[in-house]
């Protein structure tokens, strides 16, 4: 035990310890540094609340060897006592002694002079709860600040380079929480997987991330173009009748809606202010817009391949989680069986793939399979061909019709069909599967998506044909409106019908599978028709953006609709999938589809439009310019005047408008495509190889056993005299021989599995 001076006062011999490296034990320490990442002290999470700021903890001096001494004071001591004594609320069973009291007050002591790294590692080591680390690392930084300088023995350098890398990680975690915070749906979107799984999950991510991807799109036009637009706008003098709402012409063609409503004036601000060029302006806005949305897209291809095809985990299939992580600070009775619900169903989708990959079909079998997959592709693609081409005479015929008849409602005409086309042929696409007959879900969704955007993206690429060579050649006033009427109203009518299906079609559906046709059930969410509307619906707001600056806004009111109606709709009329399968490769899959055929095809109509329409005399920002891009060409000219601005110059003919810089950055991407798929196959083939390597050991394991077998048999046989043993012998062996010839059978039966069956 320790005297009353030595209670109030304890002294700590420590090294000094240089910047940047950590200390090491030696013979002048009166605590290692074993010792100390060993102790069992209790400082626990009250002493990040006791009061010692009316007091100083800590002083120090050197002595002539260049030590260092810590002296702590009474105030210390006493809440360490307070500390100790709280034992009953840490859950310690043993006794608090002045000794841990010591150990605690050393281990404080050896924390302080470490660098932030070395001594955030000795903290994690303790084999103390987090709550406690957390504490213990807030009290180490409390007595830290009240040391003067000259005992933290920093070059500036170090210090800077610690303040900085504290700081971003403090934002980081700051910005990750925040994130979490704001994130959409995490509680829909934990019920849906564990009842349905992670394939039908992976619609609903999907459409959250477009989601976020309009609301981007909103802020920047909304910001850039819109307000300074409103700021000159005239009053609109036009009748609201209601049927604007469905067409999209009347009252909104006089608005902020719509290209043609803006002007091609600089707004000046104040008689010395800055100009704001509309020009300049929208242009600008709309290519950032698409250059925002290429990198976007690229990163999350990349990132999501790189999450479901290179990472090891994909390839053991997560067993391990599902295993060994299970989260115990989940105490909630309606989370604990959400969570087992969703470990049951990442389960059954991992023995339905396995079953699935096993199975093996005879020559004829596969012979039937391949003539019923090729009738089926003659036969879809032979439809897509003829709603393609009725698509586009119906267009032609729909500039004629409008141009004799005058009702207002008559324009919805050419959307409506297509609408129809769209949400019947993908119906008959479907039902292909009872022909086809897939082994693999993942195998049958990825046919029906390659069947589906050939269908939806060769019709708007047909839609795109007729609004640049027939609309905008065909001298009308302001066809640049017209064409973002045509967008507004394909867009709005595909939002109609897809909330019609979801409300009532499938409602339909699911009564007549209950009651009236009873052996159909519920039916089953079809993934692939699903997300080609999202896909169809964002190359419109791409295309019409240009032509329809609301366009995004427009989209994100309808994809947050639609993912409450398809919510209510799953869980009342669906049933989950009858072959579970997992989908973590889908969102990848999902986001190539987006980028192409859909954002390159919008990329390359706009670019047309841009390099090659002229703009309407009357209407809009570009009005009087031969071409749209003609309004840069004028302001790169303008600058080249100036000495300041030479750098934008050089930038522009360089960078922007060279063929050569864009050929090099097509290069880098498809090296940076090329090294991603390398990895995945060397990731590949080192599996393969492990799990040639652990077939091996198991049978070197079982010759091993068997000869030892062997031997024993002949010994015995050899001399029986020797291996009579007595009964006590034979029963402290008998349970070990048991156990013996248990596992050899055990061998056994694992070899011959693995060699009827490899990959098991």
């Amino acid at each position: 035990m320790l005297s009353g001076d030595q209670v109030n006062e304890i002294i700590v011999e420590v090294e000094n310890v240089p910047s940047g490296v950590q200390s090491h034990p030696s013979s002048s320490q009166i605590v290692p540094e074993q010792t100390l990442a060993n102790s069992s002290f209790s400082l626990v999470s009250s002493i990040s609340d006791i009061d010692v700021t009316d007091s100083q903890i800590f002083s120090n001096w050197n002595d002539k060897k260049g030590k260092q001494f810590l002296r702590f004071s009474a105030p210390v001591n006493e809440s360490f006592s307070q500390t100790l004594h709280s034992s009953d609320s840490m859950g310690l069973d043993t006794p608090c002694t002045s000794h841990e009291n010591i150990q605690g007050q050393k281990l404080i002591a050896s924390l302080i002079p470490m660098t932030f790294r070395d001594r955030i590692k000795t903290i994690r080591n303790q084999p103390r709860t987090m709550e406690e680390k957390r504490n213990l690392r807030k009290m180490v930084d409390k007595e830290k600040s009240k040391q003067p300088r000259r005992i933290l023995e920093f070059n500036g350098c170090a210090q800077c380079l610690n303040s900085i890398s504290l700081a971003y990680r403090r934002s980081k975690n700051s910005l990750s929480e925040l994130f979490n915070s704001i994130s959409l749906w995490q509680k829909t979107f934990k019920v849906i997987g564990g009842k349905f799984g992670t394939s039908v999950l992976s619609y609903f991510n999907f459409l959250r991330w477009l989601l976020k991807f309009n609301i981007f799109l909103f802020i920047v036009t909304f910001s850039f173009i819109i307000i300074p637009q409103l700021t000159m706008a005239k009053k609109n003098h036009l009748q609201f009748t209601g049927l604007e709402f469905l067409t999209g012409a009347g009252y909104f063609s006089d608005t902020v809606m719509y290209y043609g409503f803006y002007t091609n004036t600089e707004n000046q601000h104040g008689s010395s202010g800055t100009s704001y060029n509309m020009q300049l302006a929208y242009i600008f806005t709309v290519g950032a817009c698409l250059v925002v949305c290429f990198f976007s897209l690229l990163f999350s291809m990349a990132r999501y391949f790189r999450n479901n095809f290179i990472n090891p985990h994909i390839y053991s299939r997560g067993i391990a989680k599902l295993i060994f992580c299970w989260d115990f600070t989940v105490t909630l009775k309606s989370a604990v069986k959400l969570k087992q619900k969703n470990l049951s169903t990442e389960i059954r989708e991992n023995l339905s793939e396995i079953r699935q990959e096993n199975v093996k079909l005879t020559l004829n079998q596969q012979l039937i399979r391949f003539s019923a997959h090729l009738a089926a592709w003659v036969v879809s693609t032979g439809v897509t061909i003829a709603c393609c081409v009725a698509v586009y005479y119906l267009a032609k015929k729909n500039t004629e019709f409008l141009a004799n008849h005058s009702n207002p409602g008559e324009v919805l005409l050419l959307p409506f069909v297509v609408s129809c086309i769209n949400l019947v042929m993908p119906r008959f696409y479907s039902m292909f599967r009872l022909v086809e007959r897939y082994e693999m879900p993942r195998h049958e969704v990825y046919s029906l998506l390659i069947r589906n955007i050939l269908l939806k993206l060769s019709i708007v690429g047909i839609l795109c044909y007729y609004w640049i060579n027939i609309v905008a050649l065909d001298g009308k006033e302001c066809w640049e409106t017209l064409i973002g009427q045509e967008i507004y109203r394909l867009l709005l009518m595909d939002f109609v019908f897809s909330l019609t299906d979801s409300l009532l079609g499938e409602f339909l559906r699911r009564i007549i599978g209950l009651r009236l046709i009873t052996s159909l059930g519920r039916q089953e969410f079809d993934i692939a028709r699903n997300v080609l509307e999202l896909i169809y619906s964002q190359t419109l707001v791409w295309i019409g953006i240009f032509f329809c600056p609301l366009l995004p806004f427009i989209q994100m009111m309808t994809l947050f609709i639609m993912f409450y109606v398809k919510n209510i709709s799953l869980m009342m009329n669906f049933q989950p999938l009858s072959k579970a399968w997992r989908a973590s490769q889908m969102m990848t899959v999902f986001i190539f589809l987006l980028f192409f055929p859909s954002f390159t095809g919008a990329l390359c109509t706009l670019a047309i439009t841009i390099w090659r329409l002229t703009p309407s005399a009357d209407c809009g920002p570009f009005r009087g310019l031969p071409f749209f891009i003609e309004s840069i060409y004028r302001w790169i000219d303008t600058l080249s005047q100036s000495r300041r601005y030479l750098w934008v110059v050089w930038i522009y003919q360089n960078l922007v408008s060279s063929v050569h810089f864009f050929f090099i950055l097509t290069l880098i991407v498809l090296i940076i495509t090329y090294l991603y798929w390398q990895i995945t196959e060397g990731r590949k083939i080192m599996i393969r190889l492990l799990h040639e390597q652990i077939i091996n050991e198991g049978k070197d394991k079982m010759f091993l056993i068997e000869k030892l077998i062997k031997l024993q048999d002949m010994e015995k046989r050899a001399s029986p005299t020797l291996f009579t043993p007595d009964t006590r012998d034979v029963e402290q062996s008998g349970p070990l021989r048991v156990r013996e010839h248990d596992a050899a059978r055990d061998l056994r039966f694992r070899r011959s599995v693995q060699e009827d069956n490899p990959k098991a």
